[in-house]
């Protein structure tokens, strides 16, 4: 095979010369120079520098900001990307799929996979969770807050220390709320509505900053009172459980009872109610009775005594046992007529 002289125009071919025989030629003529060697070493350095700062990696939770000369010229997302060699443009990688997370007043010290938590001597972050309620008591408040990078290029340029601003106005903020409310009620039943109101106020702020950041949520840790008077709040807090438990019983006894007594109250008026009407229709209708007996006994006296007379015998007779009759002369009682079934009159006794 034959290749093309450049210096032949009429286009004269020649043997291709010797791969190996050229390099054992430039072997041989950078020999006695070490500097060329030195320069060539270089040289390849310099090449595969520029080759390796060439092409960059974006992890699947971040985002990349390509700067040239400074400048913000594009931002990428995860996989392999390309770039202008070392120098030209430079990459910062923002964590934008993540939630990122900061600690008041406690640090996590280890959080390895299946065991529990560990967390960091709190004693160092004391001037962080002290805080001053409204009613001059001094609490422990410790709280966390995450957040993600909405804009990474606002991250990272609007804010000089976006990281080291947020925790500067979750501290401040904190404090503001915590130091209008009172003690017991950050304590115990306010912890939810310092959380939400302390996130409202940061997000807002954050904002006006163009820092770039949502926050996810802001929680409270652990809200308990300092080490010292820990003891005497504890008592405090005891007594006040048990008041509120005495509280409690009372007004459980007073809605069973007072309900019960409010039922007997009634029933027992509307017995009365109901006994007057029963007296009074009973009175009203012997009036009546008697009025009706008084007509008659003016029309006829004799029929009407002897009518009232008999009808007096009938009732009272069927409840006697026995008839006696009583001999003014004789001081014992003389049985005169039995009325029991099966007896027989007595000795001197006489039928009527």
């Amino acid at each position: 095979m034959s290749a093309y002289d450049p210096e032949n125009p009429g286009g004269t071919r020649w043997p291709p010369p010797d791969l190996e025989r050229t390099l054992r030629e430039l072997r041989d003529r950078f020999r006695g120079f070490r500097g060329g060697q030195i320069t060539v070493g270089v040289g390849i350095v310099l090449v595969m520098i520029l080759l390796w700062s060439s092409w960059f990696t974006v992890q699947p939770e971040e985002t990349g900001v390509v700067q040239r000369f400074g400048a913000v010229v594009r931002t990428v997302g995860p996989g392999l990307h390309f770039k202008a060699p070392y120098g030209v443009e430079t990459v910062r990688l923002v964590p934008t799929a993540r939630v990122l997370k900061e600690e008041f007043g406690f640090l996590t010290a280890a959080t390895a996979a299946g065991r529990r938590t560990q967390y960091a001597d709190n004693k160092a972050f004391k001037d962080v969770s002290l805080m001053l309620t409204g009613d001059l008591n001094v609490i422990d408040v410790q709280w966390i807050v995450q957040y993600r990078i909405e804009d990474p290029i606002h991250y990272v340029f609007r804010v000089r220390d976006t990281r080291q601003t947020i925790r500067d106005i979750a501290e401040a903020v904190m404090r503001r709320v915590v130091g209008n409310r009172l003690g017991s009620d950050v304590l115990t039943v306010g912890r939810v509505a310092v959380s939400s109101e302390v996130k409202e106020e940061m997000q807002k702020i954050l904002t006006e900053y163009q820092a770039g950041v949502r926050l996810v949520t802001v929680e409270l840790q652990d809200v308990t009172p300092p080490d010292l008077v820990k003891p005497a709040f504890n008592e405090v807090n005891e007594a006040r459980q048990d008041r509120e438990r005495t509280i409690n019983q009372a007004q459980e006894q007073a809605n069973r009872e007072i309900p019960k007594a409010r039922g007997e109250a009634t029933r027992t008026i509307t017995e009365a109610e109901g006994y007057a009407v029963e007296r009074v229709n009973r009175a009203s209708g012997e009036a009546t009775r008697f009025r009706a007996v008084l007509e008659e006994y003016q029309r006829a006296p004799e029929v009407t005594r002897r009518r009232l007379y008999l009808e007096a015998i009938g009732a009272i007779l069927p409840e006697a046992k026995a008839l006696y009759i009583i001999d003014g002369d004789q001081k014992a009682l003389v049985p005169w007529l039995p009325l029991e079934p099966g007896t027989r009159p007595a000795p001197g006794g006489t039928k009527p």
